[in-house]
């Protein structure tokens, strides 16, 4: 698998509020054999431990439980729980409790007698960020003399890249609460100022209903974050029907209103499909599985890392037999955060050599070590080694 498959879902028409536009996604029937539900935590800090001396920490305000018994909902009345904790009003951002220790990102579930159950607890986006914060993570895997014994003992630890919870994104709590949730939706796009922030799909209306208001403590990009503050407000979805006029294609009846207005739900749909929500599709992602499922493969995935301003997301997703997404949830990285994955993917393509990455990139030996630099690498090189490098190269 390397692209994302969203076979059975439809985009209906935008709601917007401001600058903030959602898009519904509906499916004609919902998936059979798996369901999700919140655990909450009542806190939103939380670390994770990794194992091999490597810890997680970040905003986790809540875990994610896939449920494949086929019993359609969770033993311990998480179900009913399923909202507890979440704010869509205007009263700040909820109150920050005591830290809550997790062991591994994704966990299975055991029953009172320590049989492993048909339920999965994961942390939902974090699965995602915790495989782009380990991007080559050990360092570099040859000893140049160009990078420090930091580097060589190390490598990149520690690793943070920042995030916005989605209460602090301007718009998006006022746009949430009053998003109307279509029958049979099963997930939405959320675009800021028209760039897609995030993309979300769960395999049911109910597990959607119920999950619908966690979006507010979603982690959202620096990228959006800044277009919330500084985008202007988007055009609404408008529907154009003729009217009474004789000839081809007019509305006289209901059953050609109907159709008319159909028509106009299909023609947003595939505007969606083909220049929205285009990149985010159409791209090619390196697929990693994290867990198996019975017939459903919990994954995450990251993207080329392609330069030149196209958009670029990490994320994860729960698959059927036939490749079809059931859970999808994604991140948006910026800029910035896309330039570092290039550089690191470049750096370990070639065996972390400083020259020999100068020559992949078609740039100077110095231009390399300034891009590990401001890349919030720079206590990785060694500053003499480089520094004399540069000298001879300058004076070469």
């Amino acid at each position: 698998m390397t692209r994302i498959d969203l076979t059975g879902l439809e985009a209906r028409p935008a709601q917007v509020w401001g600058g903030v536009r959602l898009v519904p996604l509906v499916r004609a029937e919902p998936v059979q054999g798996l369901r999700l539900h919140r655990e909450a935590y009542g806190g939103a800090h939380g670390s994770v431990d990794l194992g091999d001396r490597k810890t997680y920490t970040s905003y986790i305000p809540h875990g994610f439980v896939a449920d494949w018994s086929g019993s359609g909902s969770g033993s311990g009345g998480e179900r009913e729980a399923a909202a507890y904790g979440t704010r869509l009003g205007n009263d700040g951002p909820p109150a920050v409790p005591v830290r809550r220790a997790h062991h591994r990102l994704a966990k299975r579930r055991r029953g009172d007698d320590g049989r492993a159950e048909k339920r999965l607890r994961f942390l939902p986006l974090h699965l995602a960020l915790e495989g782009y914060l380990a991007l080559h993570f050990g360092g570099p895997s040859v000893v140049w003399d160009e990078w420090s014994q930091q580097a060589v003992r190390q490598g990149l630890s520690p690793r943070a890249e920042a995030a916005y919870a989605g209460w602090s994104v301007p718009g998006l709590a006022e746009a949430l609460r009053i998003f109307e949730i279509h029958p049979g939706q099963c997930g939405l796009m959320l675009y800021v100022a028209d760039a897609l922030a995030a993309a979300f799909v769960v395999p049911h209306p109910e597990d959607y209903r119920a999950l619908h208001p966690t979006l507010i403590e979603d982690l959202y990009g620096e990228l959006i974050h800044q277009y919330a503050y500084y985008g202007a407000a988007v055009p609404e979805f408008t529907a154009r029907i003729r009217d009474g006029v004789a000839g081809s294609g007019s509305v006289r009846t209901l059953a050609d209103l109907r159709a008319a207005a159909r028509a106009q739900e299909r023609s947003w749909a595939e505007a969606h499909d083909g220049l929205m929500a285009r990149d985010l599709v159409e791209t090619s992602y390196a697929f990693e599985r994290a867990y198996r499922m019975d017939s459903y493969d919990l994954y995450r995935f990251l993207p080329p890392f392609l330069r030149g301003g196209q958009e670029q997301h990490i994320g994860e997703l729960i698959a059927d037999h036939k490749g079809r997404t059931v859970y999808l949830k994604t991140f948006r990285l910026s800029e910035n955060q896309i330039r570092r994955g290039h550089l690191l993917r470049r750096l370990a393509d070639c065996d972390w050599h400083l020259g020999r990455t100068a020559e992949a990139l078609g740039t100077t030996y110095a231009e390399v070590a300034r891009r590990v630099e401001n890349a919030g690498f720079g206590s990785l090189l060694n500053a003499h080694v480089v520094g004399r490098r540069v000298r001879e190269t300058q004076e070469g």
